[in-house]
């Protein structure tokens, strides 16, 4: 068994005393891990590094084996981000997002999202909307998504308000006022093209929050990526 793609970076670990196990998001492959011969030489070290892109070819005898990669390095983004705190954080946050994914399924939509996400941004208010956006896709990605386009009591599509964090539906804001204090605040670029406050960013996140929490972090028994909030407090503070 063998392929060649281009992929991300997004986990390694140790594997004997001179290779490493690298977690990769490649291109219509999916999530895949490998062993990497001699992994933790001076020379892969750089390369090994989450944020970096990468080519690489992927070999096993059989399908389900764990594999073993040969590995070139096409885009280096782990140096700088040392040197920056906020896409250090970011750079985190993303990978352990796309390490939430199942094994082996391509999600070539949320890859590109990442290393577009990873680009450098001008302008913090949008990379907090994007960052937003990114978790709202990804639930979807995960099966989880969110039903945002209609009210899920008279079924209109203008006038959308809050979220019901039961469902994960839209209300309009007079089907919502009975239950307004139960319910999540829908910041109008979830829908739309439209610029967003700093409070409908954080609104934002707080529903990705919810939902993630929900359906995957609680589920799982696994703790929020401390850099989550780190990334979100440094964004909104800049806004």
């Amino acid at each position: 068994m063998q392929f060649t793609g281009e992929g991300l970076i997004i986990g390694t670990r140790k594997h004997g005393e001179t290779s490493i196990i690298a977690e990769i998001m490649i291109a219509d492959k999916g999530r895949y891990f490998g062993i990497v011969r001699g992994g933790r030489s001076k020379r892969l070290r750089p390369v090994l590094q989450l944020g970096n892109s990468v080519e690489v070819t992927w070999r096993a005898r059989l399908e389900d084996h764990l594999g073993v990669f040969n590995i070139e390095l096409i885009k280096a983004r782990a140096a700088n981000m040392i040197f920056d705190k906020q896409s250090l954080y970011l750079g985190q946050l993303l990978c352990s997002h796309l390490r939430l994914l199942p094994e082996r399924y391509s999600h070539n939509n949320l890859l590109k999202m990442t290393i577009n996400l990873l680009g450098n941004y001008e302008d913090n208010k949008h990379l907090a909307m994007h960052l937003a956006k990114y978790e709202l896709f990804l639930l979807e990605e995960l099966g989880f998504g969110l039903d945002l386009y209609s009210c899920a009591i008279s079924g209109e599509s203008i006038g959308l308000s809050h979220i019901s964090p039961k469902t994960g539906r839209a209300v309009t804001l007079e089907n919502a006022k009975p239950y307004i204090d139960r319910l999540l605040p829908l910041p109008p670029f979830f829908i739309s093209d439209k610029n967003a406050s700093k409070t409908d960013i954080a609104n934002g996140f707080s529903i990705t929050k919810h939902f993630l929490a929900k359906h995957i972090w609680n589920v799982r028994q696994i703790d929020a990526p401390a850099t989550r909030q780190q990334i979100i407090d440094l964004l909104l503070n800049q806004l």
